[in-house]
């Protein structure tokens, strides 16, 4: 299909009548002259709604559950009649109550077992997206737009890693063009889900937090797509925190990997996978911001011509520094090989990492959220080292935050490491730990977390960022 466009809703862009009804006009526009697939995240806040309510469930808290089950419900049907005429709510009036139904279901389930086992819950918490896609696909319908709300768990395949499954991409296609392609040709906007999907025998699964931007750029690839939008609440990718750094500015333009290096690094704007998809076809991405949808927002494409040196830098403060040592030198021959295969098979994703060559400690960054798990797999991989004093006790530091500088013209530029060490220095912040990977595309830099938004402010100044 030619010329076809993705876009793609956030949360905070689906979560009210109104966000709801500019979301549908936004993409009702474009469709009066080109085909267009809408992805939609669930309305802000339900996500984190929903895996409360399964936290009380496992808990044994009847209570509490029916509480947020009521929430979910009265929220949702609140949106519907703000956003319909009463003549147009009775079949979605019904879609919600049967959506809140089958989340009860689940949840009931749990709250039987006193355990919220990963299958269940990927498929629960996916209600969220389709209550979201139930209500823009109303509103379209209600406006005379012919649209149909689709689960992704019938369209994307992907493998059985619950909780942050990874796509298969030819099975995927092949039912993405069986069953999305008649629908557009056909003249219908189809509404997805996003963050979810299935095995291949039919088994939910989800994509990983904020999955619903890999969702969009799934569907992109597999449909060939001539581009993708992601809707957010900001202007585009800039070159800091504006929060941190009131001069950051939007930039105009940036590369696939400089958008993925930030957002790994804790950049709010893209889910750290959309890219992916998206590289080998060359597709190109809008980040744009749907409460100001005048503005141009950032186009991320193959490669730029432009500046040497740093694009933006950003950072985040919910991290651990975990470090590991053997008491002996010898004993830490294989002990990162093994630290890092037990963390790979917890689908630990690892920020940063530095070692010693001698006696072969080394310490790694983790996100907070992944704390506990990581703890848990390197104390049952190496519990024979702990148990017999061949490894001192895990050292773990809370009170630090990341910084990442990112740019494709960094590669090769004598000083910028120095550079950046000598402006966050001058702010009296201690660096505790540094990494550059071959690429030298991305420098990251831990340090206390009571200096990080100083460091930010520095590193800012010292590469002139956004200046032309």
């Amino acid at each position: 299909m030619e010329n076809l466009l993705v876009m793609k809703f956030g949360g905070t862009s689906m979560g009210s009548a109104e966000r709801i009804r500019t979301a549908a006009d936004l993409a009702a526009r474009e469709k009066q002259h080109r085909p267009v697939l809408v992805v939609v995240s669930a309305m802000s806040k339900v996500t984190d709604l929903l895996l409360d309510a399964m936290r009380h469930a496992e808990a044994g808290d009847r209570a509490g559950l029916d509480a947020h089950l009521q929430t979910l419900q009265d929220r949702h049907l609140e949106t519907l009649r703000e956003l319909l005429p009463a003549d147009k709510q009775e079949a979605a009036h019904g879609g919600v109550l049967s959506l809140v139904a089958d989340f009860q279901r689940l949840a009931q389930g749990m709250l039987m077992l006193n355990e919220r086992p990963a299958r269940a819950a990927d498929e629960a918490v996916s209600i969220g997206e389709r209550l979201s896609a139930l209500l823009i696909s109303a509103y379209l319908e209600s406006e005379g737009i012919r649209s149909l709300a689709i689960n992704a768990a019938t369209v994307i395949v992907t493998d059985a890693l619950f909780g942050n499954a990874s796509p298969l991409m030819e099975p995927t296609r092949e039912k993405a063009r069986r069953d999305l392609l008649p629908w557009l040709e056909s003249g219908v906007l189809p509404v997805v889900t996003g963050f979810n999907g299935a095995t291949a025998d039919g088994r939910p699964t989800t994509l990983g937090r904020g999955g619903s931007d890999f969702s969009a750029s799934i569907l992109a690839a597999v449909l060939d797509a001539a581009e993708v939008w992601i809707w957010t609440d900001v202007d585009g990718i800039m070159t800091a925190d504006p929060r941190l750094v009131p001069e950051a500015k939007v930039l105009p333009e940036v590369t696939y990997n400089e958008a993925a290096e930030l957002a790994y690094n804790g950049a709010k704007v893209l889910h750290p996978r959309t890219l992916a998809p998206l590289i080998e076809r060359e597709i190109p991405v809008w980040s744009k911001n749907s409460f100001a949808p005048e503005k141009p927002g950032t186009k991320i494409v193959s490669h730029l011509n432009g500046r040497r040196g740093a694009r933006a830098v950003t950072s985040t403060a919910s991290v651990a520094l975990i470090a590991l040592e053997p008491s002996a030198a010898v004993v830490g021959a294989r002990l990162m090989a093994r630290a890092l295969d037990a963390l790979g098979r917890a689908n630990i994703e690892i920020l940063a990492l530095t070692s010693s060559s001698f006696r072969q400690s080394f310490c790694f960054l983790v996100r907070q959220g992944e704390l506990s798990a990581a703890l848990e797999s390197l104390e049952a991989a190496l519990s024979l080292e702990f148990a017999h004093g061949y490894l001192k006790p895990v050292e773990v530091d809370e009170d630090v935050g990341l910084l990442a500088v990112a740019g494709e013209g960094m590669r090769g530029e004598t000083g910028i490491a120095g550079r950046l060490f000598t402006a966050i220095s001058r702010e009296q912040v201690n660096i505790i730990a540094i990494a550059q990977g071959s690429s030298e595309l991305t420098i990251s830099i831990v340090v206390r977390r009571d200096g990080l938004e100083k460091a930010v402010r520095a590193v800012h100044g010292e590469c002139r960022l956004g200046e032309e």
